[in-house]
């Protein structure tokens, strides 16, 4: 189906929106409330088109754009079909979100009238970023789109530039220039072998390519994404980059950035390599991410590295979806990706909220939060619960879709992976508890530790700040500016539970729509070219 002009207006909105705003934030960095007021207006706005464009896509499939009017094969594709734009309107809510938390935490660190000059700017290049990569119908612009929000992200991650930050952000650029590195070989090898980048040409052109080849290609993409996406055993950079940054940082970089390499990959293998030699190759990759990575969050004493943890481990969960690839596989792991967005991203959240109540996010510190903040306590427990997949919550509706999708697989190692996704549901919940246990019920050790505690007034505790401002002073009430938010992200969590039935509906929808691959092919190229046909003729839009 044709895409209508008005759609043809909002699909590259997303984008352009944010990158403007990041402008306009950047122009105006000495005034402060300007800041907060674009920044909010320009999400709240990606929010709606989001939503639209998910109800275009739903109803007359996918909606597509031809940047510039170049033809289809020779210049810049964007792509809302069900998947993206589902994933684009989850990624808009959740940011959207942590602004305003971020908003209440840098008033209160700072002042009402203190500018975050570079804050802001950043936070809408790595919107635009998410945005590109979820719209891309090309790999060089995936890649763009890649590179948008990883340069957004290194500015991010080191906030304050303190030692530990510095540490952290320096194996973050490391590793992620090294996987830019790998996608960019992948991407001339793909351009040398098919004579194009277009993914919707591709699904045609790469068929024609030896399969020796397309192998070597499918690892390529496979392991530029796996490291995006914390794959094990490229995950290892994950748990000691994340924790150092801000909450707000950190919540929206777990709850989002690894998603957008989990998208990448169940993009390429469902339109580039829908019958992939590679599927037991990821069906091990998701046992050894579900079990290493749960184990190493039974490890920790820190609540922000347990957490960072188990986000490597419930990758697992959705790259198991995409090796099963049947349609209850795909539609039970995009289910699981929306599920963990907003739950993980709450749990940061939640934990930036105990780091200010109790000083610390060490376990070692902390105790008796279930009494001295009952309200804190329940923020913690609903989405951790449904982090653990307790019934009835999303993750357990998630999980069961999962291990039906493996046990109609069938085989030895689909049924070895449903065990493990089963145990590792198990130990989430046995993480989760040690640390509700030890942080709201244990009592509260009342010596004075090293850790120091975060000063609401000033800005941060000591030894770790935001700012530069350090003070040791007593702990202060929560700032309703940053418990708000976190609310609403709880009660978002909470109420995928109660729109399961929909939801899932829609996530059915996208499965068997990649499964096709025809409504994304024809709607790309307008002269419908599927595999096995003759893809030389070149069209115009």
């Amino acid at each position: 189906m044709t895409t209508d002009s008005a759609m043809s207006f909002l699909i590259p909105l997303p984008v352009v929106l944010a990158l403007l705003g990041a402008g306009v934030c950047l122009a105006l960095g000495h005034n402060a409330r300007a800041q907060r007021v674009i920044s909010f207006v320009v999400l709240t706005a990606i929010v709606g088109i989001a939503a639209t464009l998910l109800w275009a896509a739903d109803r007359d499939g996918p909606q597509v754009v031809y940047v510039g009017g170049w033809p289809a094969r020779m210049g810049i594709v964007l792509v809302a079909d069900r998947l993206s734009a589902l994933l684009l309107l989850v990624s808009a809510i959740v940011t959207l979100t942590v602004l305003v938390y971020s908003v209440g935490q840098g008033i209160i660190e700072f002042g009402r009238d203190t500018p975050l000059s570079v804050f802001y700017p950043t936070y809408l290049v790595l919107v635009a970023g998410v945005s590109n990569a979820f719209l891309s119908g090309d790999l060089f612009n995936l890649y763009v789109g890649f590179e948008v929000l990883l340069a957004a992200s290194y500015v991010l991650i080191t906030l304050g530039g303190t030692g530990p930050r510095v540490r952290a952000g320096t194996t973050y650029v490391v590793v992620s220039v090294l996987s830019s590195m790998v996608f960019l070989i992948a991407i001339a090898g793909v351009y040398a072998a098919t004579g194009t980048v277009n993914m919707a040409d591709l699904a045609v052109k790469l068929q024609e390519v030896p399969e020796g080849v397309r192998v070597v290609l499918q690892l390529m993409l496979l392991t530029a994404f796996s490291i995006k996406a914390a794959v094990f055993p490229l995950s290892a950079w994950l748990p000691d980059s994340y924790p150092t940054a801000p909450a707000p940082v950190t919540a929206v970089f777990a709850g989002l950035l690894t998603k957008v390499g989990v998208y990448a990959i169940m993009r390429v293998q469902t339109l580039l390599f829908p019958d992939s030699p590679l599927s037991e190759l990821l069906l091990w990759a998701a046992l050894l991410t579900m079990l290493i990575g749960i184990l190493g969050a039974i490890a920790q004493s820190d609540i922000k590295r347990m957490l960072s943890f188990t986000l490597v481990s419930h990758i697992g969960y959705m790259v198991f979806g995409v090796a099963i690839a049947s349609d209850l596989g795909l539609a039970g792991a995009i289910f699981y990706i929306v599920h963990h967005i907003t739950i993980q991203t709450t749990l940061f959240l939640v934990t930036g909220l105990i780091e200010i109540r109790g000083g610390s996010t060490s376990l070692e510190h902390l105790g008796g939060l279930a009494k001295a903040a009952p309200v804190l306590a329940l923020m913690f427990f609903l989405p951790a619960m449904n982090l653990s997949g307790i019934p009835p919550f999303s993750g357990f509706l998630g999980k069961v879709a999962l291990v039906q999708a493996g046990v109609d697989r069938a085989g030895w190692l689909a049924y070895l992976v449903v065990a493990a996704s089963i145990v590792t549901s198990l130990l989430t919940l046995y993480a989760i508890a040690k640390t509700w246990n030890r942080a709201f019920w244990r009592p509260r050790n009342e010596e004075p530790d090293e850790v120091g505690e975060w000063v609401p007034s000033t800005g941060t505790k000591s030894g770790e700040p935001w700012g530069d401002t350090v003070t040791v002073t007593s702990v202060r009430s929560l700032p309703r500016a940053m418990v708000a938010p976190t609310l609403t992200l709880v009660a978002l969590g909470t109420a995928l539970t109660l729109v399961a039935g929909p939801l899932f509906g829609i996530t059915e929808r996208a499965a068997s729509e990649l499964r096709d691959r025809t409504p994304y092919i024809e709607n790309v190229l307008e002269d419908g070219t599927m595999p096995g046909e003759s893809a030389s003729a070149e069209v115009s839009p």
